[in-house]
């Protein structure tokens, strides 16, 4: 018999297999029916709603809720669901309160039939309904109520409860999209939350203060300091939201100020003697201390898992601080390449834009930019683009592991990347005169290739350098000159032949330009369109240089000025020498032109040939053809984006894809504020003087920084109790007690009685008077149902 089978005799054994059978098929029946379950005829859902038994409503209400998440027509059950509005189950509120939140708007007459339900909730005891029903109330988007909802926030300001001043601060925005008319008391609503002690109440109003009012600055000048302390404590989405109004507001109230440096050439070797003190050169920018203070706040930030909010601290160390603080922002931002590749791309955007204003600080982490084989296009360019910027502040060796890699990259299968690290190789010549020899040698290297893409690319870039500094490449023309042979792009072809015509009257002894012509006149008719038009304007220059040497010969011949005139009037139309090499090869490259079938060439042949007709008169002819080009510059591609905000998705974007202006939303960086034109810093002190009670982050509270002894006295205060502590401890440090002094204090109760007995009397008359003012603390109550009743009616009516 097999042993395993002795498993199923055993009872316990078999009892667990059935109770795991029986939950499986009832698993099954209920993922089986799932769907079967939410299909509900619509009048068992609607007596379901209607019932008595929260079992059954809160039943009808999920399968009403699934039904919205399904995007099912639910508004026929609205009457059967808002008047469960005033269950007193708390799972019942949270599913109507949904409900209400997708549909109010649909319907708002039977809305405002709930607002007098949600309006008691909101002095209900349990703060969870309190914050439950002000979201509500914010969140119907039915006009009419805007007062009720302005109301209700004023209420919630003022609750003892974090939460409920919580959810006040996120109905700001909503009841200003209501109604804007109500800006003027939500204004005083943001400015007591800003000031408020718990820290995730600030936070979300600071974010109706950027939706409502961003402009009011006066509003946050007496609570910048506290807004400065909280900012460690506050969650993402509440520091991306202070980070941005620090930003704004330290750039309109604080001017940038400088001073020169100060050096002491010789200390005194005496105390009463002045050191000598010496003004350097260099001028260093000086912070304001509130703006120091809020700098040194945000470094804690970078080590936030949130990588928007390291690039908002980013953000505020590059526009607000000095390279200091930006150089321990640059290790984090370099820490966000570690991430997936579409967070890698945004930190590459991001990291480039704060290269182009510091690129020394990049210089250490340049093996974080070697391109890796799975880095799309999108991030190798960026790499390619960050070699490119920290080239010229690099050391040798990492100078030659750059080139190395943009040569390794520049033989790639692929052509972009082919001509992007090119392109590169030419960017870093033009960022680094001094080694531009070095990226030169690595171009020429490359132009005996058979890459026609790499050839032509690598000829461009090289011309951009000669046109930079034409006189030191002199023996480089001579040897591109010397690869026409195996060079077979049209375009790389085009392109020598136009850099010998360009320098060819750069060294007149060494011109190799006649030579060149002769050989490529030779095989005119197999060449490219390109090409046999650069060999026309080549044929063109060295005509002209010939026309020149040949004037400025027989006018060297002349001794008397007045004699040289009227010789060169009488020859102004006489032609020139036939008989010499440049004028026949001139004239066969004009009978080889005029009779090829490009329209573009023979045109180009015959403007040459009417601007040289006369060979004394070349004034006009060197103006077009020998003129001076402007020296072409290759400057980062990213260097369209250096003005956009840091950060934004418009950087990441680009102006070319978000547009001049930017995507919606997006707000530009404010210019620093005039010197002397900043606000008074004592408006940013308490208006009581000073905080009473000096707030301490939650990452510098220790057991030392707040003792039990300190909780207690507080707690103390709060009760009242201070007589009968000071009583105690009056006891506690007396001597024993005798006979006569138990006597005495019996005598002293006895009195005691008796005095209450006589205040009774006066507690009585100060009760009467306390309840006449609960029963105008009740008006406001009173007054806000009036005017809701007021609105059902005048709405049903």
């Amino acid at each position: 018999m097999d042993p395993s089978w002795l498993q199923y005799t055993d009872p316990t054994k078999a009892r667990d297999l059935t109770v795991e059978a029986a939950q499986s098929i009832s698993k099954a029946i209920r993922g089986g029916s799932s769907s079967a379950r939410n299909n509900i005829p619509f009048a068992k859902l609607k007596a379901l709603l209607d019932s008595r038994s929260d079992r059954d409503i809160l039943d009808g209400l999920k399968r009403v809720v699934s039904m919205i998440y399904q995007n099912k027509p639910c508004l026929p059950y609205f009457s059967s669901v808002v008047k469960n509005v005033a269950n007193p189950n708390l799972e019942v509120k949270k599913l109507v309160y949904i409900y209400l939140l997708h549909y109010a708007e649909s319907d708002p007459d039977l809305a405002l039939l709930s607002v007098n339900a949600i309006q008691k909730s909101l002095t209900d005891q349990n703060p969870q309904v309190r914050a439950l029903a002000l979201r509500t109330m914010s969140g119907m988007r039915v006009p009419v109520i805007s007062q009720i909802v302005s109301l209700a926030i004023k209420r919630g300001v003022g609750d003892m409860s974090p939460h409920v001043r919580k959810a006040a601060a996120l109905a700001i925005p909503k009841c200003y999209n209501l109604d804007p008319n109500t800006l003027p008391q939500l204004l005083d609503y943001i400015s007591a939350l800003l000031g408020d002690k718990q820290y995730f109440v600030v936070g979300p109003a600071v974010q109706a203060y950027l939706q409502v009012c961003p402009d009011r600055i006066d509003l946050v000048h007496m609570h910048y300091r506290s807004l400065v302390k909280k900012l460690v404590d506050m969650d993402e989405w509440s520091q991306l939201a202070t980070l941005k109004l620090l930003l704004f507001y330290s750039r309109r109230c604080f001017s940038r100020k400088t001073q020169k440096v100060t050096k002491v050439n010789k200390q005194g070797f005496y105390e009463d003697e002045p050191d000598e003190t010496v003004e350097t050169g260099e001028v260093i920018e000086v912070l304001d201390p509130d703006l120091e203070l809020f700098l040194n706040a945000c470094k804690p930030l970078l080590q936030s898992r949130s990588s928007a909010v390291i690039i908002s601290v980013t953000s505020c160390f590059l526009y607000l601080g000095t390279p200091d603080y930006l150089r321990e922002a640059v290790g984090p931002l370099i820490g966000l390449m570690r991430g997936p590749p579409e967070v890698e791309e945004v930190a590459l955007c991001n990291i480039v834009l704060v290269a182009l204003s510091a690129p020394d600080l990049f210089v250490p982490y340049a093996s974080h930019f070697l391109i890796r084989t799975q880095d799309s296009p999108q991030i190798w360019r960026l790499k390619i683009e960050l070699q490119t910027l920290i080239f010229a502040h690099a050391a040798l060796h990492l100078k030659s592991i750059i080139l190395s890699e943009l040569e390794h990259f520049s033989h790639s299968s692929d052509v972009e990347l082919t001509r992007e690290s090119v392109r590169a190789i030419g960017r870093c010549a033009q960022s680094d005169p001094k080694d531009a020899h070095r990226c030169f040698r690595v171009l020429l290297n490359q132009i005996s290739s058979f890459d026609n893409t790499l050839v032509s690319e690598v000829l461009t870039v090289m011309r951009h350098l000669i046109q930079q500094d034409p006189s030191s490449h002199r023996k480089t023309v001579v040897r591109l000159a010397r690869n026409l042979d195996k060079t077979t792009s049209p375009e790389a072809r085009a392109t020598i032949i136009w850099l010998v015509g360009e320098f060819a009257s750069l060294d007149p002894e060494n011109n190799i330009a006649p030579d060149v012509l002769r050989i490529l006149a030779k095989g005119f008719a197999d060449e490219s369109e390109s090409a046999k038009q650069q060999i026309v304007l080549l044929a063109a220059k060295v005509y002209l240089l010939f026309l020149q040497r040949e004037t400025a010969a027989s006018g060297g011949e002349k001794n008397d000025p007045a004699e040289s005139q009227s010789n060169l009037a009488e020859e102004s139309h006489a032609p020139a020498d036939l008989d010499h090499p440049i004028s026949k090869l001139w004239n066969y490259i004009q009978l080889l032109a005029r009779y090829d079938t490009s329209y573009d060439l023979r045109d180009r042949a015959r403007l040459f040939k009417a601007l040289l007709a006369n060979p004394s008169s070349t004034q006009l002819a060197a103006l077009l053809l020998l003129a001076p080009k402007p020296v072409p510059h290759s400057p980062s591609p990213s260097e369209s984006r250096r003005g956009l905000m840091l950060g934004s998705t418009t950087l990441v974007l680009g102006t070319d894809t978000a547009g001049i202006l930017g995507l919606a939303g997006y707000e530009q960086l404010p210019d620093w504020v005039s010197d002397g034109l900043e606000p008074d810093p004592k408006l940013r002190d308490a208006a009581d003087g000073g905080e009473k009670e000096e707030y301490v982050p939650m990452s510098g509270r220790t057991a030392s920084s707040v003792a039990a002894s300190r909780r207690l006295d507080e707690a103390v205060k709060e009760r009242g109790l201070e007589k009968v502590v000071a009583a105690g401890t009056a006891k506690a440090n007396a001597k024993p007690r005798t006979l006569d002094d138990w006597l005495a204090e019996s005598e002293e109760e006895e009195e005691e009685e008796e005095t209450e007995e006589e205040t009774e009397s006066e507690e009585t008359d100060e009760e009467e008077s306390d309840e006449g003012e609960t029963e105008g603390e009740t008006e406001d109550e009173e007054d806000e149902r009036g005017m809701t009743r007021g609105l059902i009616a005048s709405h049903s009516s």
